[in-house]
């Protein structure tokens, strides 16, 4: 690996197409992978504060007690935390759920809004669930659950602005908001508030840019990362674009919490790869929860089908610091924005991207 970023200046990009490479493959052996034991001295494996997050609490939203979650740091990347799967046998299948018939209902923004009706985005799941429920056979045209690539929760985001805006708010949903309390509280940020999500849709060949999250007011909170389905190729890289990045898989149920110097380092997902067996989604079962209602066999057959071929990635952010506000803008600008932005967006200008 070391040969391919002799030139500092084009470090990331260099190892962004080596492992976006389809012929010839890219050697994965440089990836790490936390579901497995390593012996490199990069990795440290830490001990959440149990009393941080009760037992119980952590069962509401179907998570594991935090004693027994696998825990690292990577050395070199201060503030980053990789969780392996903290979730409760059978609890992911809820999540996956939520994100495929849940969270793209209205008044929830998607991808699909820019070209359509807001009547014909109403309900993507049931106008996708009897085509995606049948098995063999191609199936033509792609369902508009096939062709989700991305929703926008609570502070929705401006993608061409890279802003947030409090006249451009709905509610953020309360399940999620409170897993994501738990995981921030048992990683040290007891007071972290949900308050914006983006949940993006990978196909086997998709893949996402080289970025950082900045737009967020305050980054002194975390930014939470939950990966569900098919399995991904991480790039973490450095404060500057160039850095060259280290390469980690995410498999479905793995967390990541990027906080303090971490907070703003530059990321990408260069290529999708298949789930190995071992850390695959398995289907519902019933994990203690009164708040969660059970996914129901035909709701699981949709969900199933959906995440044999793709992944589903949230991002969790807080936008505001405390007593933090939003700066003044007019309505005049917000309207231009959101007109420069819906045009982009029509030209599919933003990832995750497709080859």
């Amino acid at each position: 690996m070391a040969a391919i970023v002799e030139c500092r200046e084009d470090g990331f990009r260099k190892i962004f197409k080596f492992y976006k490479r389809r012929s010839p493959p890219p050697n994965f052996s440089d990836v790490f992978d936390f579901s497995k034991p390593t012996t490199s001295d990069k990795v440290v494996q830490v001990k959440m504060d149990p009393q941080a997050v009760s037992d119980g609490d952590a069962a509401r939203v179907g998570l594991q007690p935090a004693r027994d979650w696998r825990v690292f740091n990577l050395k070199g990347y201060p503030g980053f935390i990789f969780i392996n799967n903290p979730f409760l046998r059978g609890s992911q299948a809820y999540w996956v759920r939520q994100c495929l018939k849940t969270y793209p209902r209205k008044p929830n923004v998607c991808n699909l809004d820019m070209h359509m009706s807001p009547g014909d985005t109403q309900d993507i799941w049931a106008k996708s669930v009897c085509n995606l429920s049948r098995s063999g056979g191609k199936r033509e045209p792609k369902t508009l659950l096939e062709r989700l690539r991305w929703v926008t929760l609570g502070y929705h985001y401006n993608w061409n602005s890279k802003t947030y805006s409090p006249n451009h708010y709905t509610p953020f949903p309360a399940e999620l908001r409170l897993l994501s309390h738990q995981i921030a509280a048992a990683c040290g940020f007891p007071g972290f508030s949900a308050e914006a999500g983006i949940l993006n849709y990978y196909r086997s060949d998709s893949s996402l840019g080289i970025h950082v999250d900045e737009s967020e007011l305050d980054h002194s909170c975390p930014l939470l990362s939950f990966s569900f389905g098919q399995s991904a190729i991480f790039l973490l890289g450095g404060t500057q674009r160039h850095d060259p990045p280290t390469a980690m898989y995410m498999h479905s149920g793995d967390l990541m919490v990027m906080s303090g110097q971490s907070r703003l380092l530059y990321h990408a997902v260069p290529r999708i790869v298949p789930a190995p067996q071992e850390v695959a989604v398995v289907e519902p079962s019933s994990w203690g929860s009164d708040q969660q209602e059970c996914v129901s066999p035909e709701d699981w057959a949709v969900c199933s089908e959906y995440i044999q071929s793709s992944r589903i990635n949230v991002t969790v952010r807080q936008v505001l610091g405390q007593s933090q506000s939003f700066p003044e803008t007019t309505l005049e600008e917000e309207h231009q924005a959101e007109g420069e932005d819906r045009s982009k967006r029509r030209k599919g200008g933003y990832s995750p991207q497709q080859t």
